[in-house]
C-alpha cells in the first residue's frame, strides 16, 4: 500500500496534486537498482516539479538535489510530486521509453492516472483505493489541516505545526510560500506538495 494513498480533499483540488515514484523489489530487482533510480530522478527532474526526494535523504526542502542524486541506494525510493498531470503523462512516457525495470506507482485521481497511462501508452497493473479513516473520527482536526497533514503519508507534518503557520502568516511574519515551504521540511520523503499547501492556508487564514 503506498503511503500517498490517503490525501483528503475536493476532486478539483486533487487535480493539482499527482505523485511518481519508484521502487525495486529486494529479492527481485532491488541489487543494483541504485543507478536505475538515479536515472528515473534524472527524467522526473527535467519536468516542473512542486516537489522531489528519497526518505534516505530528504526533500527538496530539507536537502540538495545533488545530495539526493549522489546518495541513492539500492533501497531508495525516489519521489515527485507534480502539479499537471499532463506534465506527468509526458513523465510516464520518458519513463516508459527508458525501460529501467522498476515498479513505478502514480497516486491521485483516478480518471486522470487513466487518462495519463493511456496517453503515454501503458497498462495499469495494479489499483489500490484509500478506504478512509475509522475509528474515533472524532478526534480528527479539521478537512482543512487534513488536506495539508495527510500530504506526508509518513504523518511527519503535524496539525499543530499547521496551525502555527497559519498564526504567523497572520501575523505577517511569513508569506504563504515560506509557511508552505516550512511545512514540507519535516516530509523526508518529498510527496508533500506545497502548492497545495499553499491554497489550503489561504483557506484557513480566512476562517
Amino acid at each position: 500500500m503506498s503511503h500517498t494513498l490517503h490525501r483528503r480533499g475536493e476532486a478539483e483540488d486533487l487535480k493539482r496534486d499527482v505523485i511518481v515514484f519508484c521502487m525495486s523489489a529486494k529479492t527481485v530487482n532491488g541489487d543494483g537498482s541504485a543507478a536505475k533510480k538515479r536515472k528515473f530522478f534524472e527524467i522526473v527532474s527535467k519536468y516542473p516539479y512542486a516537489n522531489i526526494g528519497d526518505v534516505k535523504t530528504g526533500s527538496r526542502f530539507n536537502s540538495d538535489w545533488e545530495t539526493i542524486h549522489d546518495g541513492f541506494k539500492d533501497q531508495s525510493v525516489p519521489h515527485c510530486v507534480f502539479t499537471d498531470y499532463d506534465v506527468a503523462a509526458n513523465v510516464l512516457k520518458d519513463i516508459a521509453m527508458a525501460d529501467l525495470g522498476l515498479s513505478v506507482v502514480v497516486s491521485g485521481l483516478m480518471d486522470g492516472i487513466v487518462e495519463m497511462c493511456r496517453t503515454a501508452g501503458l497498462k495499469i497493473h495494479t489499483v489500490e483505493y484509500s478506504g478512509g479513516i475509522l475509528g474515533k473520527t472524532e478526534k480528527l482536526p479539521g478537512q482543512p489541516v487534513l488536506e495539508i497533514t495527510t500530504m506526508c503519508g509518513h504523518a511527519l507534518v503535524s496539525a499543530n505545526l499547521v496551525r502555527e503557520m497559519v498564526r504567523q502568516v497572520k501575523k505577517g511574519k511569513k508569506n504563504l510560500e515560506e509557511a508552505a515551504a516550512e511545512l514540507a521540511k519535516p516530509c523526508m520523503c518529498g510527496v508533500f506538495n506545497p502548492k497545495r499547501a499553499e491554497q489550503v492556508l489561504r483557506l484557513l487564514i480566512q476562517e
